[in-house]
């Protein structure tokens, strides 16, 4: 088995490592997707209109289940497989924005993953905002030689058009989306109405082409719905849909309790991670309750929960009542990675840093935004950190054990320090009272956004799940861009979960 970052800086994907083959399986030409344009910001307002006026996603929602129901799917939404008691599937979270960090995912994929059964992608399917037409280069294209189905729960992007595109290619529905009841004038609803991003008429001139990329009969996996459950050998699977702001509304939050009742083992997977940054989010339902309290019930007999949204990979082994559920961030299947160097030291839960797991590790990631804004302001010496010294000032701000030691000759000086400062590394508790300043804070919600890369290392990962009778082993594997790491994916993490 390869190194892993937790081994070598080569393992990591730092060096003068051999670029990967994956452009190979790219169009000649793609998309430069950049999240600060005005243009990309201005088609992707549905989100600040939801939180402004009011989200309609679960009225949209109620209206394509019930459209698919009338169809003649299940209406327990529950999709009965054929799998052996021992078989393997794959999570892949945030994968849409077809350029190089997605597609560099998919050879290592291919790799580790080519004996899977089938393969849940979890958020944000397509950028920026779910057209139908952008499914080609973003979806069929790079999983063309996946051969197993392929399984989604949406993630906000693709809600953006009200998930028109989602619903045709994963569920079947070619229809429009259901129209909503008028809003009467003058309300938040009718100014939200006016205001709301809608797919363009002729989207989706280009899917029955698309199609063909992926049209083997082993390869199709039509769902129920946005929201589904999977019986899979000795587990249930059961994927939510948190819509544009990260909740659930009445009508899923029933199914959902529902479909968690009985002794089976469950996983669940989710838009909206539980637990992350080292915070837990438990995610509301609408009418009381959280998703959490369904996944910590005892009866419900839940064993992990996953969730995209964020792009990169975290773990937390929380007890609960004498028994662990792993909560798992797995959002770096392609899409810009979020920084993990601005998650201060763990303390939640129950989970400390000992226990606690990230990929990219704190200092992989500080020196990789390090180089980034080095490049974009031209500040290059200054910005630019070596990943021996990031590490060595991620290690001396948190106080911790750093996954990889710093190495040789590494030191921390007043320009390490001031640099990890201005891209937001998070500090010690007890040190974090002394600076009123919230670069942290402005960091993460205006400059990591915009932060897009298209050479390696890329720090993506992906999940494979080994399921028994008796236990899953969960393994998160690491996507680089770097040869080395397409020919053997490394293992960043991987844990035993019982079953029993």
């Amino acid at each position: 088995m390869s190194d892993s970052s937790r081994d070598t800086a080569e393992g990591a994907g730092w060096g003068s490592a051999e670029p990967g083959a994956y452009r190979a399986l790219m169009p000649a030409r793609t998309e430069k997707l950049s999240w600060l344009d005005p243009r990309t910001l201005w088609a992707a307002r549905n989100g600040v209109l939801a939180s402004w006026f009011g989200d309609p996603t679960g009225g949209t929602r109620d209206r394509w289940v019930a459209r698919r129901t009338a169809d003649g799917a299940p209406a327990d939404k529950v999709i009965r497989r054929s799998d052996p008691d021992s078989f393997s599937f794959l999570v892949i979270g945030d994968t849409g924005e077809g350029d190089d960090p997605q597609y560099a995912v998919v050879p290592g994929l291919l790799k580790a993953g080519g004996d899977t059964r089938f393969a849940v992608l979890a958020s944000d399917v397509i950028y920026p905002v779910g057209s139908a037409d952008d499914y080609g280069t973003k979806f069929f294209r790079p999983y063309r030689d996946y051969p197993a189905p392929i399984y989604a729960i949406p993630g906000n992007h693709d809600w953006y058009e009200d998930l028109g595109g989602f619903m045709r290619v994963f569920c079947d529905d070619d229809a429009p989306p259901p129209p909503a009841p008028r809003p009467r004038p003058l309300t938040a609803a009718w100014l939200r109405s006016l205001l709301w991003h809608r797919a363009d008429p002729d989207d989706g001139r280009h899917l029955d082409e698309a199609r063909k990329l992926r049209s083997a009969p082993e390869q199709r996996a039509e769902q129920p719905g946005p929201y589904w459950a999977i019986d899979a050998g000795p587990v249930r699977i059961i994927g939510i849909d948190t819509g544009l702001l990260g909740t659930v509304d009445a009508a899923q939050g029933a199914w959902l309790r529902e479909v968690s009742a009985g002794p089976r083992p469950k996983i669940l997977v989710t838009g909206s991670p539980l637990y992350v940054d080292g915070e837990r989010q438990p995610c509301a339902i609408e009418g009381g309750g959280t998703v959490d309290d369904i996944v910590r019930d005892p009866a419900h007999h839940y064993v992990a929960a996953i969730g995209g949204d964020i792009h990169n990979y975290q773990r937390y082994p929380v007890d609960v009542d004498g028994r662990t559920i792993q909560y798992v961030v797995a959002g770096g299947g392609g899409a810009f990675m979020h920084a993990t160097h601005t998650i201060p030291r763990v303390s939640v839960g129950g989970v400390t840093e000992d226990d606690f797991r990230s990929y990219p590790l704190r200092g992989d990631s500080l020196a990789f935004y390090s180089a980034l804004y080095g490049r974009r302001l031209r500040m290059r010496r200054f910005f630019t950190l070596t990943e021996a010294e990031a590490t060595a000032v991620i290690a001396e701000r948190l106080g911790i054990r750093t996954g990889r030691a710093p190495g040789e000759g590494a030191r921390v000086t007043r320009r390490t320090r001031l640099v990890a400062g201005l891209l937001g590394t998070a500090r010690r508790p007890e040190r974090r009272k002394r600076f009123r300043l919230p670069v942290r804070k402005v960091y993460t919600q205006v400059f990591s956004p915009g932060s897009a890369t298209y050479s390696p290392p890329f720090f993506k990962c992906f999940l494979r799940l080994d399921v028994s009778p008796e236990a899953v082993r969960l393994r998160c594997h690491a996507a680089t861009g770097n040869r080395a790491q397409e020919l053997d994916p490394p293992v960043e993490d991987e844990v035993l979960i019982p079953l029993r």
